[in-house]
């Protein structure tokens, strides 16, 4: 019998009516990816958590993923960037935990402590800016503050020449657009690598306290290998991407969260509630990444509700959906509530993946937002806000603009 499919949005118009969609369906739901490949989104959080803590699931497509193997997914699938690299958001098992204690040695405690300052005044800088725009001017504050300050933070730590970031954002901004075409994402796949290479030249020969320079030299202490060198420029991209449309996302979405929920902006302006219930309220309620592609069944999964998820199969996090699940979260889990005594999500993932960049993006919320909040008391929408229209991604989970009055009329 013919399993039914959901075609998912790949332009991302509806996270959350989608969601709600899938979630009827049980714990997982069948969905279709472009050219007609199946994969199981999981929008249950319980099943989300326990699969992505299961060593019988693999985000490795060469060992694990049957329609890989067999030749079906080839380099002209659109989302093939996303599966193909060997870095550590790929690896699995033990080459997995060889790939993670070396980046993570990258994002130590100390190192993102110590960006505190910096952060403080990159975010002063781009408020300066904004203030000395003209008076009653539309501002756009996803190009103009969500933006920059994680890719100047991000930009800094990678020791990024200036002559090649510029060209690195114009292909993080397309490798999220998940509605272009074969032929476009993988030219994008290729003149980014060749950037990456280009910075792994430029750190080699002139080494810095980076994060390139620091993953160049990195060796495991268990059998003293170094980073492979595509293992090292697939990682540098996997830092690029993951460690920027993360935070602008959050950035984005809790300022609008905030701009549509004055009751709750007031709590946190007043002081009643820290500026960290922004955070993880707003990374529950507005996941960044809503859907993250794809892991694969080692072996034959069973799910509460009856789902069979077979070996070889392909299964998508749906975080955007998980963060918002009623069983968590109850009738007002789709209700942005600074006071909900539980915020639990999980927006930077869960077991062996989880993000280990989140201490940074973390700290960037929790720096950026009140500085803006406390330097422009009167920031408002421009629009309404049913006018915002979202990314063009089914991955990324944010505005395209964010226009704003940064003052009361005149």
């Amino acid at each position: 019998m013919e399993r039914e499919t959901i075609v998912l949005d790949m332009a991302g118009a509806d996270t959350h009516g989608e969601a709600a969609r899938l979630r009827e369906r049980g714990p997982a739901a069948l969905v279709e990816l472009p050219n007609g490949v199946p994969a199981w989104s999981v929008t249950d959080a319980a099943a989300l958590k326990s699969l992505l803590a299961d060593p019988r699931v693999s985000k490795d497509p060469r060992q694990h993923w049957t329609a890989f193997i067999n030749g079906e997914i080839t380099h002209e699938w659109p989302l093939f960037p996303w599966i193909a690299v060997d870095n550590m958001f790929t690896a699995y098992g033990k080459d997995h935990r060889r790939l993670r204690r070396l980046v993570a040695r990258a994002f130590t405690a100390r190192r993102t402590a110590a960006l505190r300052p910096r952060i403080e005044q990159v975010t002063a800088e781009l408020l300066d800016a904004l203030a000395a725009m003209p008076a009653g001017a539309v501002v756009d504050l996803r190009a103009h503050y969500a933006y920059p300050v994680p890719i100047q933070i991000l930009t800094e730590l990678l020791g990024l020449p200036e002559t090649l970031g510029a060209g690195l954002r114009v292909c993080v901004d397309r490798y999220f657009d998940t509605t272009i075409g074969q032929e476009e994402a993988a030219a994008n796949y290729v003149e980014m690598y060749g950037l990456v290479t280009e910075l792994v030249t430029y750190r080699r020969a002139n080494p810095g306290d980076d994060i390139t320079s620091a993953l160049i030299a990195a060796r495991d202490e268990e059998d003293g290998s170094q980073l492979t060198e595509k293992e090292l420029v697939d990682t540098l991209m996997l830092v690029i991407n993951a460690g920027h449309e993360t935070t602008v996302n959050l950035l984005d979405q809790a300022i609008v969260a905030l701009l549509t929920h004055p009751e709750q902006r007031e709590a946190v302006v007043s002081g009643r509630l820290p500026w960290t219930e922004v955070v993880e309220e707003t990374l529950r309620f507005e996941a960044p990444v809503a859907h993250l592609p794809l892991r694969f069944a080692v072996d034959d999964i069973e799910l509460d509700g009856g789902v069979h998820i077979a070996k070889g199969e392909a299964i998508i996090a749906s975080y955007a959906a998980a963060s918002r699940d009623p069983k968590v979260h109850g009738d007002t889990a789709d209700v942005f509530d600074l006071d909900r005594e539980n915020k639990e999500h999980v927006a930077f993932g869960y077991g062996a993946h989880h993000c280990v960049g989140s201490p940074l993006a973390r700290m960037e919320g929790e720096l950026a937002l009140p500085a803006l909040f406390a330097r422009f008391p009167e920031l408002r929408l421009a629009v309404d806000p049913a006018e915002l229209r979202p990314v063009v991604s089914f991955v990324s989970n944010g505005h395209q603009q964010l226009p704003v009055y940064l003052s009361a009329e005149r």
